[in-house]
């Protein structure tokens, strides 16, 4: 196995969610097989993740404080006017120290860009040579909705290799002309163990409580749900912007009784296991982690079937359910089914369990390497 210099260039190093968590995962999977790892980010993160005292790899973040976005330049002045000048000449100058980097890095280094405002800085560094990948850490459907579905194909269109999460995802980007793309799991995030005894009568939610994560629309589900199953609650773990329209929902819904707003939590298998049931209600998704991580504490999940990613992690029928997205009623139905026969939540928990170990760290850091060296040849 050749060891290398490996390069994580992401818009933050240790921001608080999905992509977060996967780079320092995955950073610290590489460094325990001998590689030399960097984490740059490109400025402080909002919500920052604790890396320990000693993380297994260095860290560089550009910017002491996030850089003003790009200003649009006027139109009849055009790339010329000054606002636009000022922003682009800070944005070469951190550039260049990622241009001191690569250039320090041993011959057969690789550059791993997960989100594409990072690659904005990368564009304008010197690679020196080395290997350079993109990822979207989204569903194709997702990103199409935002402004990074041109970014994405502006920046990443001459990379070495662009990853999606799925194979699906990936064929729609070589719809779309991209002829460098491929796909890569994620990693799962923690090891399968102990399963839950799924005796609790606690169906868990956990995630950001913003629109994208859609807890509004399971609230909704939950009122068709709880008049069925009394003595169930809806344990919601997470902080976010929607917190107090949802608290409100939850009032207005006469959904107080059996919704218990958790908080954040550092203890994600301890929350799981002491559940029966996951339900995740997002509009948008990638690889969602959290589906992994209730899988291998043995607990079935319940998901709006929103993304590959989803369906590439959850068999229907298999070890959880999905329902149509966005359709309530239907993500009700499945909630009641699993609440109220044991024998079938106890079936999926075991084949979740069973299930997600395709997913093996060691296997998805092998492919890793398999890549890299392909790249090389």
């Amino acid at each position: 196995m050749t060891q290398r210099d490996i390069f994580f260039v992401a818009n933050e190093v240790n921001e608080l969610g999905g992509v977060g968590r996967w780079q320092i995962q995955l950073a610290t999977l590489l460094a325990g097989r001998g590689h030399r790892v960097t984490v740059v980010g490109i400025a402080p993160p909002h919500h920052p993740m604790d890396l320990g005292e000693r993380p297994p790899f260095e860290t560089v973040t550009l910017y002491a404080r996030r850089p003003p976005s790009r200003p649009r330049p006027r139109r009849l002045v055009g790339r010329i006017d000054p606002a636009v000048r000022r922003h682009e000449a800070h944005m070469r100058q951190a550039a260049e120290r990622l241009t001191a980097l690569f250039r320090a890095a041993r011959p057969g280094a690789v550059i791993v860009v997960p989100q594409v405002w990072a690659m904005e800085w990368v564009a304008l560094a010197d690679t020196a040579g080395h290997r350079v990948i993109g990822m979207t850490h989204e569903s194709f459907d997702t990103c199409r909705k935002t402004s990074r579905f041109q970014r994405v194909k502006k920046y990443y269109q001459d990379v070495d290799r662009l990853l999606a999460l799925t194979q699906e995802d990936a064929d729609r980007w070589v719809g779309e002309g991209m002829n460098n793309v491929g796909f890569m799991p994620n990693p799962l995030p923690i090891p399968p163990g102990t399963p839950s005894p799924r005796s609790e009568k606690v169906v868990a939610s956990i995630g950001r409580l913003s629109h994208e994560k859609g807890v509004d629309m399971l609230l909704d589900a939950w009122a068709e749900v709880a008049p069925q199953q009394p003595g169930w609650t809806l344990r919601i773990y997470g902080r976010g912007e929607a917190e107090a329209e949802l608290r409100q929902r939850c009032a207005e819904l006469g959904l107080e009784d059996s919704v218990d707003f958790a908080g954040q939590t550092d203890d994600v298998p301890g929350a799981l296991r002491a559940s029966s049931v996951f339900v995740q209600s997002s509009r948008g998704e990638g690889f969602p982690l959290v589906l992994l991580e209730a899988m291998a504490c043995g607990v079935p999940c319940v998901a709006f079937d929103c993304a590959p990613g989803v369906r590439e992690i959850v068999t229907h029928e298999e070890d959880g359910l999905l329902a149509r997205p966005g359709n309530t009623s239907e993500l009700a139905r499945h909630l009641v089914r699993l609440m109220s026969d044991e024998q079938l939540r106890d079936a999926f928990g075991e084949r979740a369990l069973s299930n997600v170990r395709r997913f093996d760290p060691d296997a998805i850091t092998r492919r890793w390497e398999e890549l890299f060296d392909f790249l090389e040849r």
